[in-house]
């Protein structure tokens, strides 16, 4: 892992992927096609892209079953349990609707409503994420979505993973969908004669997904546009270096474009974290994904201070960011850019991904300056509501009338005199 001094913290910041014109211009020809041709398309590119003929695009009762004969009891036990945590958190999200009443008698307020219907796509490929189904179906529940929709890339065999699958059923989810891609983005979308459209998309992908979900937007609503995922470890001379190497790799075994980086003002740590990771790294299962992450996006970074550490990390404004300094609290209120905060040694970044109970779909490639983690405020809409009285109108008309004027728009200063012409 390269070692550096920080000449200039704004350096940091990683490029946007935004694809290229051919893989642009393929993923228009595949919404095209799957606007024209609905399933057939779908089932034309599951062969071509996933390598598997589907009689049926809808997971069938049967495979949820066989799903249940893969995963241990303990297992399913587990994701009850980690499924309990993350809906008793979001629960505390949610929004209420609410209505005022002012002197004069004029009624204001706003509702609040859930979506109708959402797809969640939940990514295949060269992992399963059973979390991605926890993370992104609780908090549409918690909100009171009605329809929920799964899409997921079947593996060889035509179905999911027996995890995903077993995530879904346990949570009450109806429509399960064997479709990936920029195909499954647009079925969702534009609707197919299986599956019906929805009113926003959710979920990560891989480049192909991403730029699909660019393209549906405004027909239908969606997420953010997710990028490889990142952590940022900001660390003390207190740290252990070994656990603070395996903090950076559980995200560098995500993809090969992963990013995985430290900051601290210690050059005693950051050079035993270099030397642990090349360790760590040996014994990966995924060790090639890892090995290519950190070569091309992990760094550590040496500052002169602990400002100077706390600046470089809300320039890069991470998807995660792990506090391991020996008074973690006392920075906290320091961190302006972050998609989630884990605080001290035993807040591994993991912790949030699976069980915690709080959301891992976060704000990527800098996007946490201006964004936030999934909510429950995502999959609702809000609507004001303005009930005015004869008396607010008759003290107010006169000024409405004058802003409308301002503006030059007539009909609408009219509109409001017209309530008091004799």
């Amino acid at each position: 892992m390269k070692i550096e001094r920080i000449a200039n913290i704004v350096s940091l910041k990683r490029s946007l992927e935004n694809g290229t014109d051919e893989q642009r211009q393929q993923v228009l020809d595949i919404i095209d096609n799957v606007k024209r041709n609905g399933d057939e398309a779908l089932k034309e590119y599951t062969k071509k892209f996933d390598g598997v003929s589907l009689q049926s695009l809808r997971v069938s009762e049967q495979e949820i079953e066989q799903a249940y004969t893969q995963i241990n009891e303990e297992m399913v036990e587990i994701i009850r349990e980690a499924a309990e945590n993350i809906r008793d958190y979001h629960e505390r999200q949610k929004r209420e609707s609410w209505i005022m009443m002012k002197e004069d008698g004029t009624i204001l307020g706003q509702k609040v409503t859930p979506l109708d219907a959402v797809g969640l796509y939940v990514p295949g490929g060269t992992a399963a994420y059973p979390s991605s189904v926890l993370m992104n179906v609780i908090p549409a529940q918690v909100a009171g979505v009605k329809r929920i929709v799964v899409a997921s890339p079947p593996n060889k065999q035509g179905t999911l993973s027996a995890g995903v699958l077993v995530a879904a059923n346990e949570l009450g989810v109806k429509e399960i969908y064997k479709v990936g891609g920029a195909q499954a983005v647009a079925a969702l979308a534009y609707g197919t004669e299986t599956i019906q459209p929805v009113d926003k998309i959710f979920g990560p992908g891989n480049i192909y997904v991403a730029l699909a979900k660019r393209e549906v937007f405004g027909q239908v609503a969606i997420d953010m546009i997710a990028g490889p995922s990142e952590i940022v470890v900001l660390a003390d001379e207190t740290a252990n270096a070994n656990e603070v190497a395996a903090d950076l790799l559980s995200q560098a075994e995500h993809d090969e474009r992963a990013s995985s980086i430290l900051v601290t003002p210690s050059m005693k740590l950051a050079l035993e974290v270099a030397s642990e990771v090349k360790k760590q790294l040996e014994t990966l299962p995924r060790k090639e994904i890892a090995r290519a992450s950190i070569e091309q996006y992990g760094a550590i970074y040496v500052t002169n201070t602990m400002e100077e550490a706390v600046a470089a990390v809300n320039e890069l404004a991470p998807e995660h960011l792990e506090i391991m300094t020996a008074e973690p609290m006392n920075l906290i209120g320091k961190i302006r850019n972050a998609g989630a905060i884990f605080l001290g040694r035993f807040s591994s970044e993991p912790v949030g991904d699976y069980f915690a109970g709080t959301n891992h779909v976060l704000p990527t490639n800098g996007t946490a300056r201006f964004s936030s983690g999934l909510s429950v405020d995502e999959f609702v809409k809000k609507s004001s509501i303005i009930l005015y009285s004869e008396q607010a109108l008759q003290e107010n008309y006169k000024k409405i009338a004058a802003l409308a004027r301002l503006e030059g728009l007539e009909a609408h200063a009219r509109a409001v005199e017209e309530r008091f012409k004799k």
